[in-house]
């Protein structure tokens, strides 16, 4: 595994990465980790690999944008001090754009988005041992929609960043794809977007395999 014993990893984001976790920071006892794969990440390591005692801390915050990110950031990361960072942010940057496509003020373009993640980016890889870029998603198998071809967009903005950066890179699209193939969108988010804990699963295995994590 990437990440070394007695690390300090943070997840920041958005809803999917907040799911109710306390604040102003989420880190402890009952629940205070928030209920999504944030979650199910700190568990894995907790059953399978007590002995490296790696401390994982939840940033996330519903309804953010790259710009909410960018806004909080010295708070949120670079106070934290954390040893990994874990990014996964765009899916309110495109979503804006559909279920509020009138209020263009907060709609964060594909410009935007990626110079912004861009710039948060490089200035904090310095200061970390690692860092993880998630791709958003949208939980459609119909490639077709019209939201779901934006999202993709933004993924692919991810994935470039993560080459250029040289960053661990998980793509959280495939791996809804790879389940889509036998069960139905809703199963997994009744709107595409907040999962289930089978959709939280999904999203804790990615991640685990991409910082190269074995049971």
């Amino acid at each position: 595994m990437k990440i070394a014993p007695n690390s300090k990893l943070v997840f920041i984001g958005d809803s999917i990465t907040d799911c109710e976790r306390a604040r102003p920071v989420g880190e402890g006892l009952f629940g205070a980790i928030g209920k999504g794969y944030v979650a199910l990440v700190d568990a894995t390591f907790g059953a399978v690999c007590p002995e490296k005692k790696i401390r994982v801390v939840n940033v996330g915050s519903s309804g953010n944008t790259v710009r909410d990110l960018k806004a909080r950031w010295q708070t949120d990361v670079i106070n934290l001090k954390p040893d990994w960072l874990s990014v996964m942010i765009g899916i309110n940057d495109v979503w804006r754009q559909f279920d509020l496509p009138k209020m263009q003020e907060i709609h964060v373009g594909p410009a935007e988005y990626a110079a912004t993640l861009d710039e948060l980016v490089a200035k904090t890889k310095p200061l970390v041992n690692g860092l993880v870029l998630m791709t958003p998603y949208y939980i459609e198998s119909n490639r077709h929609d019209a939201m779901r071809v934006r999202m993709d967009e933004y993924g692919v903005i991810v994935k470039k960043l993560a080459a250029k950066h040289r960053t661990v890179f998980v793509d959280t699209q495939a791996a809804y794809d790879k389940v889509l193939k036998h069960t139905y969108p809703a199963t997994l988010a009744w709107d595409r977007i907040h999962p289930t804990t089978v959709g939280h699963m999904i999203l804790a295995r990615a991640f685990l395999a991409g910082i190269g994590f074995k049971t």
